[in-house]
């Protein structure tokens, strides 16, 4: 097989139908196929097996954990069950233009420095808008999703970004057992630009490929795009991914910046009605940093430091403009 397509899932029953379909009509059919199940308590895994096990045979495998451990840790656990040299990771709420899986791997194939690429996300029911065309983090600390809202002819050109957004993209997959895996600790959200972060300490990229294309409906199972659970866990992450990844001085330089950001998050998460989930979230991200393993720092990745640091800034005046 020349990849491996990891979805996870949980409580997808009214989704993941539509995705398994779609990947039935792939123009590329040399995967196997890795379902790993948070411990669904709709009949989704049923449905998998009953309409989709003659399809994939031999080539799918049902991994059903005891609960629910979140995104992170049910994609390491397919990841390092796969048998391919690259992985994709996919959504169960998405469905796969017929070439997808083709273009995902031409893209990944492009550079052995690639570690990661992402593909153009539009909106499921508004396909129209574009959904994600990668992710980008800025010196404020603040993600953004490029490109959100936005028409998807405008996204055309092959990029670096500075992360893939998980929900749609492949991965290289022996550069995982360098730089590590997702952090389980962030169970979900902000894992992805976790582990691209990581990626471009050691010198890796991401990059965007605009003919890899899904239709994504979105906070499937979280149920909406801003919610308590969703907003809690994305700050208590947020305050993760500063301290894992940037040494000591590049936090100190940066930290004004950052409550500079933090500060006018609160602000927005306020007007919707979750200024406390938010500020919980952050609160609780600095009583666990003991949980965190940080990046070791080698002055051999000083230029790459750097780079991220420039990259950090330039993101943020993408994001004003």
């Amino acid at each position: 097989m020349k990849v491996s397509i990891v979805i996870p899932n949980y409580n997808g029953e009214k989704f993941v139908k539509t995705c398994l379909k779609s990947l039935t009509n792939q123009t590329e059919q040399s995967f196997e196929l890795i379902i790993v199940d948070n411990a669904s308590k709709d009949n989704s895994i049923r449905l998998i097996r009953d309409e989709f096990g003659n399809i994939f045979k031999d080539r799918m495998k049902i991994i059903e954990l005891d609960e629910n451990y979140g995104f992170s840790k049910a994609v390491n656990v397919g990841i390092k069950a796969s048998n391919a040299s690259y992985v994709i990771l996919l959504n169960n709420d998405t469905e796969c233009d017929r070439r997808f899986v083709e273009k995902m791997l031409k893209g990944i194939r492009q550079s052995k420095r690639l570690f990661s690429c992402g593909a153009k996300m539009i909106q499921f029911n508004d396909r129209n808008k574009i959904d994600s065309a990668g992710d980008y983090y800025t010196i404020i600390g603040c993600t953004f999703t490029k490109g959100y809202g936005k028409a998807p002819s405008e996204y055309s050109k092959k990029e670096y970004i500075f992360s893939s957004c998980a929900g749609a993209a492949i991965y290289r997959k022996k550069i995982f057992e360098k730089i590590g895996y997702f952090d389980e600790i962030h169970f979900a959200y902000l894992e992805d630009v976790d582990v691209g972060y990581r990626a471009k300490i050691y010198g890796y990229k991401n990059e965007f490929i605009p003919d890899a294309v899904v239709y994504h409906v979105g906070s499937g199972s979280s149920g909406s795009r801003y919610n308590e659970f969703k907003v809690s866990l994305a700050a208590r992450n947020n305050v993760y991914l500063n301290y894992k990844n940037m040494p000591l001085f590049f936090l100190i330089v940066n930290y004004p910046f950052i409550i500079a950001g933090k500060m006018m998050k609160f602000a927005f998460m306020c007007k919707k009605g979750l200024g406390k989930i938010y500020l919980r979230g952050i609160i609780e991200g600095y009583k666990s940093l003991s949980k965190c393993k940080k990046v070791k720092f080698q002055w051999r990745n000083l230029i790459n430091y750097l780079i991220i640091e420039a990259e950090l800034i330039l993101n943020l005046f993408k994001k004003i403009g």
